[in-house]
């Protein structure tokens, strides 16, 4: 039984798993918006919102673990620099994830994580997501 289990696996090992979703985490930072496989979006919100809390605390300690997480130094400085400042009046729930449809070649689920104060990623998906569904 699997029953308090919460670790989504993602048919890799643990190794693999947490590169993957730093990776992805630092595309985001960079890209301010990601195109993935939903269930790796819903494996990353978790992480990303964490660094974030970690960026709204911005002492030398918190920056640290981010880069310990992440293991590249420009998404760290980006992090803290510019996302962390942007989200300080919120509480949580820094990242909103929009589902896309399938994917034609293997029809597996497919999905946008993006921040929630991108406001010009948010009006382009809005279109995307308007057109596939007519």
């Amino acid at each position: 039984m699997r029953h308090r289990k919460k670790t989504v696996k993602l048919g890799r090992s643990s190794a693999h798993r947490d590169a993957l979703l730093a990776n992805q985490v630092c595309s985001l930072i960079e890209h301010k918006r990601i195109k993935t496989t939903l269930a790796k979006a819903k494996a990353v919100r978790p992480l990303a919102e964490k660094l974030v809390t970690l960026g709204k605390r911005g002492d030398l300690h918190a920056r640290r673990l981010a880069a310990g997480k992440l293991g590249q130094k420009d998404a760290v400085k980006t992090l803290f620099a510019e996302i962390a400042p942007r989200a300080a009046t919120r509480k949580g729930g820094y990242t909103r994830i929009i589902k896309l449809g399938r994917r034609i070649s293997d029809s597996a689920p497919m999905a946008y994580i993006e921040w929630v104060d991108n406001d010009t990623a948010t009006a382009e998906t809005a279109e995307t997501v308007s057109t596939k569904a007519e």
